[in-house]
């Protein structure tokens, strides 16, 4: 892709009226576009970011067995009646209509379960989707942090009995620290438990990510690394029985329920006059792509895991774009993902923008590289560079 056929631009200071960290870099990058508190567009760089994640999320519910699925972002309102939730303060409702904008979907998934799981056979099951939310969120802020139109990963499971979703609910727990893992936030994330909300009488348990931007103060058990969010807080831990915590301040990227019987009680979802047994597994998409965002940066821009970037090279020409071109077609051949910076803008103004955008390789092919048959190759966020035989780029990307 050429900088110059790409649709964005990026600006040098910090847009006005953004106090959070994510928003003010993905803006001033070029990945996203502020419609409205809250509400937010993806452009081409980010949309990358945003699919790639996905695609992590995608593969870890479908190893554990979850099939995926797109339920209607438009829900009618008599199904929210039958759970007494359509009159939480959540939801956004369209006004002479008994139809409201869908915040979270056991209301909608539920039912459709109970048009296909029709014996015992049929059981368990793990069905997901990935889907734009709407929220009534009164304190849109934090970019996308804490939005009113959302992209959101949720999966639900029905089971026959207790001990099958306690087994299912363990295997989710590993899914989603393999998903934080391959998203570069391994160190960063905690489980822990907190109160269930809107969604269940009994505890849940929250995946929570270190930072100084988080909105959460949560407990971490020194003694097994368990976390305590505050409003649950304990004297000794209740995983491990330890008694010593430190405080962090964290962003919530997942939540899961063990949901029992009051979703299929409601919609009286039964086999064998027994209640299917449910679990609800929410994972914020766009959410985690703010909190990649908060924890990887530095005064110059973004600095995006391997795994998450929009793309792999952040090629720069600086008077030599046929050779330049060369380079970039040759690393795409050998299946890279290359954003070639041929715009006619001055190499300082270039060199800005490639840690702006945090790219994690920059390659710089120059009049004095070239006397050399190299280019200069640089890992975003270290600051030394080396020359690379043009020959040899490749192999050495792959050592990167």
């Amino acid at each position: 892709m050429k900088a110059s056929k790409l649709f964005f631009k990026t600006l040098r200071q910090d847009p006005s009226g953004e106090a959070s960290l994510n928003a003010k870099l993905l803006i001033r990058a070029g990945f996203v576009d502020k419609l409205g508190a809250g509400i937010y567009s993806y452009l081409p760089l980010g949309l990358r970011v945003i699919k790639k994640i996905q695609n992590i999320v995608r593969e870890e519910m479908n190893r554990i067995d979850g099939q995926e699925v797109l339920m209607p972002g438009l829900n009618p309102k008599e199904n929210w009646l039958k759970t007494g939730r359509w009159e939480v303060p959540e939801m956004y409702k369209i006004l002479d209509e008994d139809y409201g904008l869908g915040w979270s979907h056991e209301e909608i998934i539920t039912p459709i379960a109970q048009k296909f799981l029709n014996s015992e056979k049929d059981f368990p099951k793990s069905i997901y989707q990935i889907q734009t939310k709407y929220r009534n969120e009164p304190r849109a802020k934090s970019g996308l942090l804490r939005g009113r139109e959302f992209i959101m990963k949720d999966l639900y499971s029905f089971h026959l009995s207790e001990e099958d979703l306690d087994n299912y609910y363990e295997k989710v727990k590993e899914a989603y620290f393999e998903v934080y893992n391959r998203c570069g936030l391994k160190d960063y994330t905690y489980l822990g438990l907190a109160g269930g909300g809107a969604f269940t009488k009994g505890f849940s348990h929250e995946f929570q990510t270190i930072t100084e931007a988080g909105e959460d103060i949560i407990y971490i058990c020194e003694k097994c690394k368990f976390a305590l969010n505050k409003e649950v807080k304990q004297d000794k831990c209740p995983n491990c029985g330890g008694e010593v915590f430190e405080e962090k301040k964290s962003i919530e990227v997942g939540n899961i329920f063990k949901l029992g019987t009051k979703y299929s009680e409601a919609f009286d979802f039964k086999i064998d006059n027994k209640n299917i047994i449910m679990g609800c597994y929410g994972m914020g998409v766009s959410r985690l792509m703010g909190a990649i965002v908060e924890v990887f940066n530095d005064e110059k821009g973004i600095i995006w895991p391997k795994s998450v970037a929009p793309f792999d090279v952040y090629l720069i020409d600086i008077g030599n774009q046929k050779e330049t071109e060369q380079v970039s077609k040759a690393l795409e051949y050998k299946g890279y993902e290359v954003l070639f910076d041929d715009r006619d803008k001055a190499p300082g103004e270039k060199f800005s923008d490639a840690d702006l955008i945090g790219i994690p390789i920059r390659i710089v092919v120059s009049e004095k590289t070239l006397k050399e048959d190299s280019v200069e190759v640089k890992k975003r966020g270290e600051d030394k560079a080396e020359l690379v035989k043009l020959k040899d780029i490749a192999q050495f990307l792959e050592n990167c």
